[in-house]
């Protein structure tokens, strides 16, 4: 499988300078103010959301038949599935249009926001998913709060209310992040108003996740996931092919400012922040439950493997994007975005690809947008629908009836999401590493040590999440708007919710049924 793996990474690439020059455009002025998308362009883009828009249908009929099949495919995902819909539900808008803008801001040091999350989401599935996936299926777990309320019976209740509270703050911030993006991208692309474009980035999202659920979702993320590869391996190539190569770039970037070609051109705390994302990784649901949702977990190293060639191709194709905007639009481009760097990834497309392939890159920042918002949406659904209804207040026996419910929780979780994006004037990069932070620090310690330490208990994971979660929010917005080089709030968060988890393990009973727990982690039973 990884001979196999290495020969299709590395025909992409090799097919790929080929490829790119086949879709280069004409040679353009370079103005930065794109000339309206061609007809032919705007099939290619409508085509790709009508195929989204089938495995929806496709999968419908699939997905009705109770909590299990809507919220985790009846766990029947393959590896490739799995790894694919992990991969890209992780990366999201903010590795498109969020990490390129970083690269053009900053050079190449922005490669240390991808090392972080590339290594930890290797060692995710290696390890920490096949337990998972293991006492989930023993238990009949569908969602992170089942597993836990599983793993410590004795403070069930309190621990599933943390977390859907949890997940009711940070999910709908980062859905209308998602959707931010959405606008963003039909009014670099299209020309319109980027709340027109917000507008039907919710709609799209909202019709395949309500109709297809779990399996539409998963499929349309490994649509997504040759789509986004694809695009970060041709646009970057025809980018530097148009500007005369990689030595031309290398020497565009030195007369603009050395330090853009120093990966260490960063400060300590920069550099801390950007491998800290990594650490958000485990706590991040809408990527646990993929790990749940496959047939056989001895396949998840294979899936490591897929996944992890994938995020290293995909986040090397946003980083090259970035540089080469900043050589060819040092100045122009930002005055021409309104001082927007996030805007790099569409407008180099637009001046470099034929009219059917820049249509296609434009959906590829969709399929990163929908990729994690449907995914989101789905774990916030489920938390209210499973946790919530079912799990606390004892109702909801007819499943066919909760899938109802859950698509109508879904309709309602976008309309709240929605206003969110509507009113977000940040970089989209800054405000979904918040969200990003605020699970991840809540949720990540407290769930590798559940998963790896006999002595921890459900007070410790308690305290764990409301601390974690807690000082992230505080050093957002009390302690980082005062500093000179503010500090990822990722990093505090983290270290307070594994303080907290840990301390209070050690002055709190452990479960009677923790070494039958651990067999069952282990596979041995």
């Amino acid at each position: 499988m990884l001979l196999a793996l290495a020969d299709t990474a590395s025909g992409i690439i090799a097919a790929a300078p080929l490829f790119a020059r086949a879709v280069v455009a004409p040679p353009l002025a370079t103005d930065a103010e794109a000339e309206p998308v061609a007809g032919s362009a705007l099939i290619a883009f409508v085509a790709y959301f009508a195929l989204v828009v089938a495995i929806g249908l496709w999968a419908a009929r699939r997905s009705s038949g109770g909590m299990g099949a809507f919220f985790l495919a009846g766990r029947s995902l393959n590896k490739w599935v799995v790894a694919l819909s992990a991969v890209v539900s992780g990366r999201s808008s903010w590795l498109l249009l969020g990490v390129s803008g970083a690269a053009y801001a900053r050079g190449v040091s922005a490669l240390w926001f991808c090392v972080g999350y590339i290594v930890v989401e290797f060692l995710l599935f290696w390890d920490y998913a096949r337990r998972l996936r293991r006492f989930a299926e023993i238990h009949d777990d569908l969602t992170l709060p089942d597993f836990l309320a599983s793993r410590f019976p004795g403070n069930a209740r309190l621990l599933r209310l943390l977390v859907v509270g949890l997940l009711l703050v940070f999910i709908p911030t980062y859905v209308g992040a998602q959707f931010s993006a959405g606008g963003k991208a039909f009014e670099a692309a299209f020309g319109m108003s980027a709340s027109s474009g917000l507008w039907i980035t919710a709609a799209i999202v909202l019709g395949y996740t309500v109709t297809g659920g779990f399996l539409a979702v998963s499929l349309t993320d490994m649509l997504q996931a040759v789509f986004m590869l694809v695009a970060l391996v041709v646009l970057p190539l025809a980018a530097v092919i148009s500007m005369g190569g990689f030595d031309a770039l290398a020497e565009g970037l030195s007369a603009l400012d050395p330090s853009l070609l120093d990966p260490f051109a960063i400060s300590a705390v920069a550099l801390a922040g950007g491998l800290a994302i990594g650490l958000g990784s485990p706590g991040n649901p809408h990527i646990l439950v993929r790990y749940m949702s496959i047939d056989d977990p001895s396949q998840l190293r294979a899936a490591a493997l897929v996944g992890t060639v994938w995020n290293t191709l995909m986040a090397a194709g946003a980083l090259l994007i970035g540089l080469a905007a900043r050589v060819a639009f040092p100045t122009q481009f930002l005055l021409a975005t309104g001082g927007d760097p996030e805007q790099a990834y569409p407008v180099i497309a637009s001046l470099h690809l034929a009219p059917v392939v820049y249509g296609l890159v434009i959906a590829s920042i969709f399929a990163a947008i929908m990729s994690t918002a449907d995914s989101q949406l789905l774990v916030a659904a489920s938390a209210v629908c499973r946790d919530v209804v079912q799990k606390l207040l004892g109702r909801g026996g007819d499943e066919r009836a909760m899938v109802r419910m859950s698509r109508l929780v879904v309709v309602a979780l976008v309309l709240v999401a929605v206003p969110l994006g509507l009113s977000n004037n940040e970089l989209i990069l800054d405000w979904v590493l918040f969200a990003w932070a605020g699970l991840g620090a809540a949720l990540g310690p407290t769930t590798i040590l559940a998963l790896y330490w006999k002595r921890c208990t459900g007070a410790g994971v308690a305290a764990g999440i409301a601390l974690g979660g807690g000082v992230a929010c505080w050093w957002r917005y009390v302690v980082k708007p005062g500093m000179d080089e503010p500090l990822y709030e990722l990093i505090p968060g983290f270290a307070a919710g594994l303080l907290a988890t840990l301390i209070v393990s050690l002055f709190t009973r452990a479960p009677a049924e923790t070494e039958a727990q651990f067999k069952a982690l282990r596979g041995e039973t």
